[in-house]
Order: structure tokens, then sequence, then C-alpha cells
């Protein structure tokens, strides 16, 4: 069983977020030097690491003994316990609209694809840094509960299953000896899932980036780059956002911590800096190989009549439309989002965005940027006016009793949400911004891709006059 095939069969950790952003044309010029320094150190190559095989003695009885070896050598990896690849949470932030700070993250938020985790633990912990989370009792403290296997293991047999841990069957020992620098495999037999399937989420993440052509991604097809050469950092920190679970780029990773902008060689391109993200021009479409979810409608889940198909309709989740190598939408992007919190009050009539993009025309700090946009029908409560996270997944989930009101009622108790007992079906956005799938330079947009009749931007929707060829720039 290959990587990508134990994906199919069970969700991984979660290795990265989203990552990337333009910056302004200042930080360009203080960060030339340092970028071309780490621009020139990205070569195509093999990265050997220690062969563990002599020093890892096993067997191992359960999946924690493999942890307590690697504690035994690596003791400084407990660090990722403070991660959110273990805690499901991010740093403490101020969330746009709401008072004080919180910390949110997987663990707590709601989205407009599976939902939520409250009262899913079980299920959606197939792809937690650790063993055994099954519901809202997990021991965080025990650092016997990290799984260094699901980052680090070059094994094809290691898959997880329920509550994270390893599946019946599993050889821990032959997993622990087989240890090595993070591939792309491991991080994408999380992320390309995420979501409950392939490529339901990002749009710019699927299994094909585990091998890519050069035309798919420049920098994982023809350079050879893995994730963690732009996303690892300290102490298993790992830079970058996933706007979907962040409202801030603090800890982000920025296509100008490599490139200047000088590469251009054309003013009249550098120009353009001021207003438009590297990624605009350079990842002109998405999902290039394989279709991405573009809209999911739960209020058509449950019908025994309609026929299973993963790209159309699923019993469990509903009726879905895919789309593939898809022109994305344009919106302005100052790297921070509005969110849809728990417990938010929502208008039905309007369509709530669970996440979105902060900035206009206006905002110096703005750049337009490409998105896949998740559209969805979910679930709200009628009186007390806000989505709800029904348990789907377990004894008396949906999934199992095909009862919305049941499973609503659990879900009431494991978030503490209150559930007025009456339910309808609300649309909501979700925005992905799109930093992967970079094409080779030949194939990013041209002019006439966005001046011009009938081209992909309006101009209009984003604050212009016109055509700024015609009418001028931003103010």
């Amino acid at each position: 069983m290959t990587s990508i095939n134990r994906g199919r069969a069970a969700g991984v950790l979660l290795i990265a977020g989203a990552a990337a952003g333009a910056a302004a044309l200042a930080a360009l010029a203080l960060g030339a030097g340092r970028a071309d320094a780490r621009a020139s150190s990205f070569e195509k190559r093999i990265r050997p690491h220690f062969d563990h095989t002599p020093v890892i003695r096993g067997p191992f009885q359960a999946p924690q003994d493999v942890t307590r070896a690697c504690l035994s050598c690596h003791p400084k990896a407990l660090d990722v316990m403070r991660t959110p690849h273990f805690t499901w949470l991010g740093d403490e932030v101020t969330v746009p609209g709401h008072p004080g700070t919180v910390r949110i993250g997987k663990k707590n938020l709601i989205n407009n694809f599976c939902i939520s985790t409250v009262g899913n633990e079980q299920a959606c912990t197939k792809c937690h840094a650790g063993y055994g989370w099954a519901d809202a009792g997990y021991d965080f403290s025990r650092p016997e509960n990290v799984d260094c296997l699901v980052c680090h293991e070059h094994d094809s047999g290691y898959v997880k299953g329920v509550a994270g841990m390893p599946e019946k069957g599993v050889d821990l020992t032959a997993a622990a000896r087989s240890v090595g620098t993070p591939g792309r495999d491991n991080c994408l037999t999380c992320h390309a899932y995420g979501g409950g399937g392939q490529a339901v989420k990002h749009g710019d993440i699927d299994s094909s980036l585990v091998h890519p052509p050069a035309e798919e991604d420049v920098h994982m097809g023809k350079l050879g780059f893995l994730c963690v050469d732009c996303h690892a950092a300290p102490d298993h920190q790992l830079r970058g956002r996933a706007f979907s679970v962040s409202v801030e780029d603090a800890h982000g990773v920025s296509c100008t911590d490599c490139h200047t902008g000088k590469e251009h060689r054309d003013a009249r391109i550098e120009g353009h800096l001021r207003s438009v993200a590297c990624q605009t021009c350079h990842v002109p479409t998405f999902a290039r190989k394989l279709p991405t979810k573009a809209s999911w409608d739960w209020s058509k889940a449950g019908d025994p009549k309609r026929p299973d198909d993963p790209h159309r309709y699923l019993k469990i989740k509903g009726e879905f439309v895919y789309e593939q190598d898809a022109i994305p939408e344009y919106r302005w992007f100052d790297l921070t989002m509005d969110r849809y919190l728990m417990g938010d009050r929502m208008d039905p009539a309007q369509v709530t965005d669970i996440n979105r993009p902060r900035g206009g025309i206006g905002d110096p700090r703005a750049r337009i940027w490409p998105f896949k946009i998740h559209r969805a029908l979910q679930p709200y409560d009628e009186v007390n006016r806000t989505l709800l996270p029904p348990v789907t997944g377990g004894a008396g989930g949906y999934w199992t009793s095909f009862d919305w009101d049941s499973a609503f009622r659990l879900g009431e108790k494991a978030s503490g949400l209150p559930y007025s007992g009456k339910y309808g079906f609300a649309r909501t956005e979700m925005y992905w911004p799109q930093n992967h799938m970079v094409a080779p330079k030949e194939k990013a947009l041209g002019c006439t891709d966005c001046h011009g009749a009938g081209t992909r931007l309006d101009w209009k929707a984003l604050g212009y006059p016109g055509d700024p060829i015609q009418t001028g720039g931003r103010p």
C-alpha cells in the first residue's frame, strides 16, 4: 500500500497550514540579500538521514512505546506538544468583531465542509499528531500521546484509524526503523484528504503533489522541494498559515522569503507588486490534475434512493459539485480574516462568511489574491440563528441514525451550544487562498489575461472605475 493509498484509507497528520503572501515593495528591498541567499540554497538534492534500523530494537506492543523510544534520544521533540499540530489551537489572537482574545483552531471552530470536530473526535483525529484523542477528556499533557511516526515514517504500511491509533496489523517496528525527514507523502496523506476525501478543501493541495510534473508545481516538480523546505522552523513550530483556522499571518510563509521581485527585470511588472499578490499571476488555475470540491449541500443528505458517487452524492454527506483546472476568484486581501466563531448569530437570508479576507482597494497593505471559494448549504438553528455543530460519526451520529434532530442534540451536549429543536439549512462560504501549484514562469498570466474585454478580473467588483490600464491604478 503506497502512502497515498493509505491516505485514502485513513487521514493522517495535519502537517502544515496553507502558506505564502505578497509583501510591500519596501519589504522586498529590505529582504533582498536574505532572500537571494535562501533561494540559492534550494537545489534539487537527495536528503540523507540517519538509518535508525540498528538502534530501533522493538518489538513494540503499543504506539506509545515507539514514542518513548524516540524521546530517549530526542527529548526536545516534545516541543511539538505546544504546536497547533498537537493542540489544534493557535496562539491567542483578536478576532475582528469579537471582544478580547481567543485561541482558535480545528478543535473549536465551525467550517462548511465536515462542519465541526466537536463530538466527532474519534473520526477527525485520524489526522491528529497524537494517539487516543477519542473525546473531550483527552489528556494533552502525556508525552507518550505524541505520534512521531506520522510525520517521520517512510514505511507504507503505517495507517492511522479511529482516535488516531494505528490500524490493527500495523508493523510498528518497521515504521519506527524507517523514520527520516518528513516527505511530501507524510504531509499529503492528511492535507490532500482533509475534509473527508481527496482534494475536498484546499484546491491547490491534492495527492498529485507527491510526485508532480514541473508544469503542475515548479517548486516541487522541477526543483524537488519538500513541504518542510518552506514550512520548517525550530522547535517543531512549522511555519505557515491555514486561513481556514487563522485570522492573521504572524507565523506565515511568504514568496518574498526567497524572491525579491527583481527576477522580473521589468519595471511594469514590478509595479504590479504594489497591488497584486505573486500568486495571482503564478497560480493561474488550481485543481489542475484532480478535481476539488466547490460546493456541498448537506440538506440533500439521507436519501436512500440516490446512488452514492464520491463526486456527486453520498447519503451520509449530501450533494456535491467538483471543479477541475479551475480559475480562481479574486479578492483584496491584507493577510487578515474575519471569522465566524461557534455561537455567533447569523442571518439565514444572507450568505454567512465562515472566514472572509479583509482589505480593500484603499488599503495599502492589501493585494489582489486568488481564492477558491467553497460554498455550502449547512444546518443552522432557526430560533437561535446560529450554525449548528452536529455529531456525525460514532454511536447515534447522523451517519448511522440519519436523524438530524438527534445529531444536533448530541452536538449540543458536546459543544454546549444551545439547540432550540428547530433547524434549517443556510448558505455559507469559505475562502481558501491559493499558494501551491505554482506554474512555471512561461505559464504565468500575461497582460491580456487580466486586461481587456472578457478577462478573468472583474475590475469594478474590486473597486476600480474600470480596467486600470485605461482608468488608472488604485488611489
